[in-house]
């Protein structure tokens, strides 16, 4: 039987703009047959869902909180997803056995090379937690230079060290009400939640680098409008989005290079279709 299926598993997963990503694709592509779904899948579900998957399925993306659930479910995952145990793409192959990666980290770094950023010589981040790791990791590929993360706890800061240790990545930890100094950075790298980096629009200052707001609902953000207001070059969480999908349709397909502007596109009408 063909591997056909294909879904996004989270909880929450309504908003998830990964159907529309992942059948852009497919229609770019050529490939009628196969099907892109989502559905609600928590920790405690997980397993019986895997359990249930026929042959007919080539893979899964995996979101919010079932990336580190997954992993001792799976045959295998790859150095990258190791690197930050955290896994949001899973592989069937036509063995049946489930392999694990991370696209989030190479998609970073790719969306930055697609704006001619292939090295900075410092960098900070915003935040901490799943994506400030993942953030982390794609500097590890990038910065030559130390990595300021600005944390509101003395346990992220931490955890965010140990990160920086297990990646091999420079990290020093500042507070974050001191967070108005990271926006002099050539590289900011904001991981958290809507509203938090509103207060910070008002210090940008007159000449940024680059902003990477992994943010893509509410768009944009105040930061990010105050950072394109002042010439800054700006990267968002659609350009995350994509291209950690295209990433994952070229696995799931074995067709590549995925339709990037076709993915983009379709994700930037949804989200203006949703306002």
């Amino acid at each position: 039987m063909s591997r056909i299926r294909a879904a996004v598993l989270g909880s929450p997963i309504e908003h998830s703009l990964s159907p529309v990503l992942h059948r852009a694709a497919y229609r770019e592509l050529g490939l009628d047959g196969r099907t892109y779904d989502r559905f609600e899948v928590d920790e405690a579900a997980l397993p019986g869902f895997l359990a249930a998957m026929g042959p007919e399925w080539a893979g899964l993306s995996l979101t919010m909180p079932l990336k580190r659930a997954v992993i001792p479910l799976l045959d295998g995952i790859s150095a990258t997803a190791a690197s930050v145990e955290a896994v949001n793409t899973v592989v069937l192959t036509e063995d049946g056995r489930r392999l694990g990666d991370n696209t989030d980290i190479p998609g970073i770094v790719a969306a930055l090379h697609e704006r001619g950023i292939d090295e900075v010589p410092s960098a900070a981040v915003l935040g901490a937690g799943a994506t400030a790791s993942s953030a982390l990791a794609a500097l590890g590929r990038i910065c030559t230079g130390e990595v300021t993360a600005y944390v509101r706890s003395r346990a992220r800061a931490d955890e965010m060290r140990h990160w920086g240790e297990r990646l091999g990545v420079s990290v020093r930890t500042a507070d974050w009400s001191d967070a108005a100094r990271a926006l002099a950075a050539p590289l900011v790298i904001a991981t958290t939640p809507a509203g938090a980096t509103d207060a910070l629009a008002a210090a940008v200052p007159d000449a940024p680098g680059t902003l990477f707001d992994v943010l893509y609902d509410p768009w944009p953000t105040a930061l990010a409008a105050a950072w394109t207001g002042r010439g800054g070059t700006l990267l968002g969480g659609l350009d995350l989005l994509v291209h950690q999908a295209v990433l994952q349709v070229e696995q799931m397909t074995g067709h590549a290079p995925a339709p990037l502007a076709a993915m983009r596109a379709a994700g930037g009408a949804a989200l203006l279709a949703r306002h």
